[in-house]
């Protein structure tokens, strides 16, 4: 019996030992068919990274809250360095008489900015139009006379001369060429005439934009921005994130009288390249020396042409000719319709004092002109006038 039981445990032994043994070699196993499973299932097969030697050159690319903060603060930086040269102008206007008979002295109030040494500060032609007297507030609140240089209605731009030391530092004139749809600008400028420096932030929403602002002229090659403008910013400034003056803030369309709709964000500002060009002229002559034929004119609508039985019904309707002026030596008569100059034809999308605008005094143009039905081609050489 001895034997037995001491058989029996020693087979236990060896059953336990088995065991033992068995359940270890099968974790392992089991571990091992695990680990293989879980490797496909959660592992991707390795791919080749393409080996990308760093450039020096090129900074790399931050992540994109870091951008926000950069925009943020390149426009606190842009603010910062172009507001003090920004300006509020006070035109003083022609004193009259109210309809009760009291002397009333009305005020118009705008913005512009110092754009050349010795005080010059460009504005808008509308802001300084009708005044008698002239005066600016700088960023601190100081107010100096002003006086004025030279204006021009068709660009909508005049050149002011702060009188005594102001101290305004002068800004830079950007590429308005160079500008993108899409592309962030700042607008600064006396809102209402009131909040000087107000600030507002937006894109540049189009580009070479034409709008209708008096009989028979468009303006051209505007900047559409949907930076908020309001009255009083007139003259302001429009800048990049480089904090170059991109361009000078004009007018708001608030709505289309027509149809009622009513419109918001649609601000449109003179292009630089403009500014540029037409503010260096008014600085060194006073004036903006333009091409010149000598014609009073109306543009011509089938209703005009119907009321007095014109050929055509498009062009420019000659109502006068001035006496020893370009369009009088070359023939030109009152109820002529010029159709064309040179190879640009007359019509709504391009009225005559913008045709006329892409010569150059001293120019010869060929007039393409219709007679009571009869076509003839004139050789006219413009003179300047002094606008």
């Amino acid at each position: 019996m001895t034997r037995e039981r001491s058989g029996c445990w020693a087979l236990s032994v060896t059953i336990v030992v088995a065991m033992l043994i068995g359940a270890l070699a099968g974790g392992v196993v089991g571990g091992g068919v695990a680990y293989v499973l879980a490797r496909r299932v959660a592992v991707p097969p390795p791919t080749r990274t393409p080996q990308v030697r760093p450039n020096p050159t090129s900074a790399p690319q931050p992540p994109s809250g870091v951008v926000t903060l950069e925009e943020e603060s390149a426009t606190v930086g842009v603010v910062a360095a172009v507001g003090p040269s920004v300006v509020t102008v006070v035109n003083l206007m022609e004193a009259r008489r109210s309809f009760f008979g009291t002397l009333q002295q009305p005020q118009s109030l705008g913005s512009g900015v110092a754009l050349a040494p010795d005080g010059y500060v460009v504005t808008n032609y509308h802001v300084v139009e009708g005044n008698a007297s002239l005066s600016v507030i700088t960023y601190d609140g100081t107010k100096h006379d002003a006086e004025l240089v030279g204006a021009d209605q068709l660009s909508d731009l005049a050149v002011l001369r702060i009188l005594g030391d102001s101290g305004l530092p002068m800004v830079e004139l950007g590429n308005s060429d160079a500008l993108s749809a899409g592309q962030r600008v700042v607008a600064i400028g006396s809102a209402l005439g009131e909040f000087k420096n107000t600030v507002t932030i937006g894109v540049v929403s189009g580009l070479d934009r034409a709008i209708d602002v008096d009989d028979g002229f468009r303006m051209e090659g505007l900047i559409q921005t949907d930076a908020a403008i309001n009255h009083g910013n007139s003259g302001g400034p429009l800048v990049n994130l480089q904090g170059q003056v991109i361009g000078i803030n004009a007018m708001i369309i608030r709505g289309d009288g027509t149809t009622m709709d009513v419109a918001e964000g649609l601000g449109f500002a003179i292009p630089s390249n403009t500014v540029r060009l037409v503010s260096d002229q008014l600085i060194q002559h006073g004036y903006v020396s333009r091409p010149y034929l000598g014609i009073t004119h109306a543009e011509l609508t089938p209703g005009i042409a119907n009321y007095y039985g014109l050929a055509v019904t498009e062009g420019t309707l000659v109502v006068r000719v001035s006496s020893g002026s370009p369009a009088d030596l070359v023939g030109l008569e009152p109820g002529d319709v010029l159709t064309a100059i040179d190879d640009e034809t007359l019509d709504a999308e391009h009225p005559f004092l913008n045709v006329l605008l892409h010569h150059e005094p001293g120019e010869t143009v060929t007039l393409h002109v219709n007679r009571y039905g009869e076509s003839l081609t004139l050789e006219a050489t413009l003179s300047e006038s002094r606008g």
